[in-house]
């Protein structure tokens, strides 16, 4: 730790004097200082021992010394060393009793003590703090680099808790919490999710401090990587401001965990080509090749069931890449990414955590900011098209079924859609045709005209009945009425229409009028 007047006056060459200030020893002193100006205030930064004689002071003044003490004591000054037996025989009691009024330290120098050699006392003790700062700095490197060989990121964080007495945190891309030490830091990390989304929008390398005096803990955010967009984010909570081994430390830990998230440049593009020629053969109807070409680069992704999800943006789906990188990295996910221009390609386990993250972040995407509906549609939206579950022999066939569904989901103005849903719903997107609009509209046309008599709600009775496949009880407690009021209305139906609901073409033609006039 830095010197304290405490450490000063127990240093036993200096014969130093407590006689005011007693209780405010333990304060740190950045530096020894001697001035015999009046007013030595603009040369002082805070945090000096300032060392006179009194040569031009109005010593026994008491009003000047209370002046003279208040500043230097606003000024940061934690202590003042009075030599004795030079200008003045004892110090005087004017300086004194101010001193012990405004509670600042006054030493009593003796003559045989030269200022210089408070200086070098004071000097050397700075030198040995910064010393053992940066041996403590370097052995936690050490330390640090030793768990992140053996243990990874997590042994790292751990490791950085234990040398800033404090708690740890790794972000990814999307900031969501990876990893925390201790275990119970998840939570605090967590809450700070929005800090780190907002450091993530700034220049990289960026780091701001959140919370403080009045918070449960003081944090640090770090951004991670190397390029325009940070990679990940480090959080270090601490009760206190980092000393220097402190900072050592935290300065390792970020370049030791931008080394393990920040591949390079040239490996992430033989990555790229290893991955197109890995999809080109399973598109090609060759998975034995596929799988000699990937080694255990994609884990057992090519031999389980799994999805293709090809998406579309002009300036390419950069954002969704990162949804994907980030959800792998959590789950321990085996991916295939092959990104281009305007396109993404993945392969990634059916019902797995890369999927989830996928559909989460395009539902976000078309609700919009405010829960409005998006508008994916436009050119420089993102369109996504995700196939069924597949295998490599039947690979090219699910590339073809995200290639159908992205197709839909340009058309039909959607940000994700899946081919699975094309199968179960694709007759109703017909029903937007004017001519099927204009069937819909005349054939239930005097249904809501009888409606708007206000004699009965004959087309909610009819959606309610049909929707619930003729069950008169469901229908009616769907619709709060009695079955017999619902048997009625159901019988005003066929006598307006001129048709009877057994007859199951009709029971179609109904519902699909319905359906395309449910916007109005």
């Amino acid at each position: 730790m830095p010197p304290t007047l405490a450490s000063l006056v127990h240093h036993s060459a200096l014969k130093l004097t407590v006689r005011a200030g007693e209780d405010r020893l333990d304060v740190p002193v950045r530096w020894a200082h001697v001035s015999e100006l009046a007013d030595p205030v603009p040369y002082m930064e805070g945090g000096e021992l300032l060392l006179v004689t009194a040569l031009k002071l109005d010593a026994e003044d008491p009003e000047a010394m209370s002046r003279y003490v208040k500043r230097l004591a606003g000024a940061g000054v934690v202590g003042i060393g009075f030599a004795v037996g030079v200008n003045y025989a004892d110090i005087p009691e004017a300086l004194l009793d101010a001193a012990r009024e405004e509670g600042l330290p006054l030493l009593e120098v003796p003559r045989r003590t030269p200022f210089l050699a408070i200086s070098k006392a004071v000097s050397a003790a700075i030198a040995a703090d910064q010393y053992r700062s940066v041996t403590a700095g370097f052995a936690a490197q050490r330390e640090l680099t030793r768990q992140a060989l053996n243990d990874g990121p997590e042994g790292l964080l751990g490791a950085l808790a234990a040398q800033v007495d404090g708690w740890a945190a790794l972000y990814d891309a999307s900031g969501a919490v990876v990893a925390a030490a201790p275990e119970w830091a998840g939570r605090r990390a967590a809450r700070l999710t929005a800090d780190v989304e907002r450091l993530r929008e700034r220049p990289a390398p960026a780091s701001s401090v959140v919370g403080g005096p009045d918070h449960e803990d003081r944090v640090e955010l770090h951004t991670l990587g190397t390029g325009r967009r940070p990679r990940a984010a480090l959080a270090v909570g601490t009760g206190a401001p980092l000393g220097t081994a402190e900072r050592y430390a935290l300065h390792s830990a970020i370049a030791l965990l931008t080394l393990t998230t920040e591949r390079s440049r040239s490996l992430h593009a033989a990555e790229q080509r290893i991955g197109a020629a890995v999809l080109r053969m399973l598109l090609a109807g060759e998975p034995d090749h596929a799988r000699a070409a990937a080694g255990d680069l994609y884990g057992d992704l090519l031999d389980a069931p799994f999805r293709v999800l090809v998406a579309e943006q002009a300036g390419a789906p950069a954002a969704l890449g990162e949804v994907v990188e980030a959800a792998a990295a959590r789950s321990g996910e085996a991916v295939l990414v092959v990104a281009g221009p305007e396109r993404l390609v993945v392969l990634a386990p059916d019902d797995g955590a890369v999927v989830a993250a996928c559909t989460r972040y395009a539902n976000a995407r078309e609700d919009g900011p405010d829960g409005a509906t998006g508008t994916a549609g436009g050119t420089d939206d993102l369109a996504v098209g995700l196939s069924a579950p597949s295998g490599p022999t039947a690979a090219g066939g699910a590339y073809k079924q995200a290639e159908q569904a992205l197709s839909v989901a340009r058309r039909r103005g959607r940000v994700l859609v899946e081919h699975e849903q094309l199968a179960a719903g694709s007759v109703l997107p017909l029903l937007a045709d004017d001519a099927v609009r204009a069937f819909a509209d005349g054939l239930l046309r005097s249904l809501r005209e009888h409606d708007e008599t206000g004699r009965g709600d004959l087309v909610a009775s009819l959606r309610a009945w049909l929707s619930r496949h003729g069950q008169w009880d469901a229908a009616a407690a769907d619709l709060g009425v009695h079955r017999h009021t619902l048997r009625y209305r159901m019988r005003r139906v066929e006598e307006i229409l001129g048709r009877s609901l057994d007859d199951p073409d009709v029971r179609m033609e109904l519902w699909l009028a319905l359906k395309a006039t449910a916007g109005e």
